[in-house]
């Protein structure tokens, strides 16, 4: 990879930028470096602004000469944390919505952020990427090894990696939207590192400053899933009375216990020795619970004894209770809309913002403001009310991406989420943090738990959903494709949520093979394993599925490889033994070669586990 140039637009004039030299223009002064540093052949490079009066950034980046042949793999991370990622040969596209859908989904995603390429051969990645330059599965080189891209600063703006085929140029953006800037600002730092994949990410979190997370694996149940929003206390503590004996038939010891109420370490205080190391429960409320997205102090009717009544009850399962919030947006018929339309969040003309639409929330829902001070102080007292007062222990946050949609003057839109993401780790404090639907840079080191894809489905696709290219779209094949996308961020940025497994019979529409494909893959590769199937009900064939899929955790992955579009291999340790899980995420039948020389055949969707 060579440097081809790197360019700074500063009110309307492109100005040229060389490492390692004075770069001084008439407005502003630009400290740019290039470094060795980290494994193999790292490359660090960091562009600090210092205006000498007030200026408006139109752009930064940086170019590079790399070129790739047809069947080099670019990993395009997307936007959030629901949109669709997965590894590209650089002559694909990313699926672009619908023009006649982008009024009630264009915002979730970057469909709103204008001059990114779009087109064949034309690919983009947020805030880091990685480029395999076998397309063959390692047949060629070292397996495993590429080509790392990574950002070492989103707290100021997102940065933007793209790669242009037909040109052979990659080139590093950062995400600035025109920024009023009147003072030092550091804008662009990212490192480039070329080796072993594990030992990469592991190079990358370690210069990023990053802590892995103390957040240890989770096991839990949630009620969206099954119940949506029809929920109700009556529905709830059915559903925990369940999910508590049917952790029973575990192998792992889940017997249920007693917990002792506000002793903070109470999950492990009534356990025998020889369980001490037991995960913790999560039972989670999800939406459904609130009278409308928005109004969090005002809980439905179905819930007569108030939501401390059920925190207690999850606590004397020995489980620890979760709550689902949207802090930053808010539904048109919430009471907060109709006392606080300043508190919305308002467009260049002025205008309200429509997040989008929900059909479950009663039409369009709209974001907040962050800098209003009436958005955080409410906020504030949301979340101690939902903390001290209920005693919620996990905070499912979601909808997160809402609040950097319209970045104030000064800020740019990577800066907003940071910020915001600060403001609700300050809230929850040593409490957890389950983040979702929000851009996975600004959750880096700041969440304890962090969704890597879009929601499960009921079904294997979504029909209409995947008819639209709607890349933040509810679906399985979609999520299973992010999960295993962005396996390498487990255990480093955060503990990652693959979202839920489906073992259950009714209401739900995965055949056999799809559920066990799915509990398979969120078994390996993440560190919240959660469902909101009635375990009580399970077969003794679904029983034995979810018992070695428990086994299955805490395996140490060694590499997840692409084997052709949507075959994928897990390879994997346990108890010192190799393993491969060979998924086959298509609806035909597939051949496999397998470790020892011979092949296998797989059925449409099917997972085998096979020793090594």
């Amino acid at each position: 990879m060579r440097f081809l140039q790197a360019i700074l637009n500063i009110d309307g004039k492109a100005q040229p930028l060389q490492p390692n030299r004075a770069n001084t223009f008439e407005e502003i002064y630009v400290d740019f470096q290039q470094s060795e540093v980290g494994v193999g052949q790292g490359t660090r490079y960091s562009v600090f602004l210092h205006p000498k009066q007030d200026v408006k950034v139109r752009g930064l980046e940086i170019q590079f000469d790399l070129s790739l042949s047809p069947d080099t793999r670019f990993f395009a991370n997307g936007y959030q944390s629901w949109s669709e990622s997965r590894l590209l040969k650089v002559t694909d596209r990313i699926p672009r919505l619908r023009s006649f859908a982008r009024r009630h989904m264009g915002l979730y995603g970057d469909e709103q952020i204008k001059g990114i390429p779009r087109g064949r051969g034309k690919l983009h990645s947020w805030t880091y990427t990685f480029i395999t330059r076998n397309g063959d599965s390692g047949k060629t080189q070292k397996p495993g090894s590429g080509l790392l891209l990574g950002s070492l600063n989103e707290r100021t703006g997102f940065t933007l990696f793209l790669y242009d085929q037909s040109s052979g140029i990659l080139t590093v953006r950062k995400d600035l939207d025109e920024l009023a800037l009147s003072h030092s600002f550091p804008a662009l730092d990212f490192w480039v590192g070329e080796g072993e994949e594990l030992s990469l990410f592991d190079e990358y979190f370690r210069l990023a400053e990053v802590a892995p997370p103390t957040a240890p694996p989770a096991i839990g149940w949630t009620s969206w899933y099954n119940h949506f929003t029809d929920i109700s206390e009556a529905v709830l503590l059915k559903n925990l009375d369940s999910f508590a004996v049917g952790m029973d038939f575990s192998p792992l010891g889940y017997e249920p216990f007693t917990a002792i109420e506000n002793d903070p370490d109470h999950v492990n205080a009534t356990l025998p020795d020889g369980l001490k190391s037991m995960p913790p429960r999560y039972f989670q409320i999800d939406d459904g619970w609130q009278t409308a997205v928005g109004d969090w102090l005002s809980v439905k009717p179905a819930f007569p004894n108030g939501m401390r009544h059920i925190t207690h009850k999850i606590k004397e399962k020995g489980m620890e209770p979760g709550l689902w919030l949207a802090p930053f947006v808010a539904s048109a018929k919430s009471e907060l809309m109709r006392r606080h339309p300043d508190w919305l969040l308002k467009d260049a003309k002025g205008r309200p913002i429509k997040v989008g639409w929900n059909p479950l929330w009663g039409g369009w829902y709209y974001a907040l403001d962050f800098y209003s001070d009436g958005v955080r102080e409410y906020l504030s007292g949301v979340f101690h009310i939902a903390m001290e007062k209920w005693g919620f222990e996990l905070l499912k946050l979601d909808f997160l991406f809402a609040v950097a949609l319209a970045p104030p003057p000064g800020k740019t839109r990577g800066g907003v989420m940071w910020e915001a993401m600060e403001f609700l780790r300050r809230l929850v404090g040593s409490r957890r943090i389950l983040a979702c639907g929000v851009p996975l840079g600004a959750c880096f080191g700041q969440v304890d738990y962090c969704r890597i894809g879009g929601d499960v489905h009921l079904a294997w696709q979504h029909t209409m959903l995947s008819f639209l290219r709607h890349r933040e779209r509810v679906d399985t094949l979609a999520s299973l494709r992010s999960t295993l996308g962005r396996w390498q961020l487990n255990g480093r940025a955060f503990q990652n949520d693959p979202d839920v497994f489906i073992l259950r019979n009714e209401n739900q529409k995965l055949n056999p093979d799809q559920q066990q494909t799915l509990l398979t893959i969120n078994a390996l590769l993440g560190n919240l394993f959660f469902t909101s199937d009635d375990l009580r009900e399970y077969s003794a064939e679904q029983k034995a599925e979810f018992e070695e899929a428990l086994s299955l955790r805490g395996s140490r992955i060694k590499r997840v490889l692409e084997l052709e579009n949507d075959v994928w291999a897990i390879d994997f340790v346990q108890d010192n033994a190799g393993w491969s899980a060979f998924c086959n995420l298509t609806k035909a039948e597939k051949n496999c070669s397998l470790p020892n020389g011979s092949w296998a055949a797989l059925r449409p969707f099917e997972t085998l586990v096979l020793k090594s």
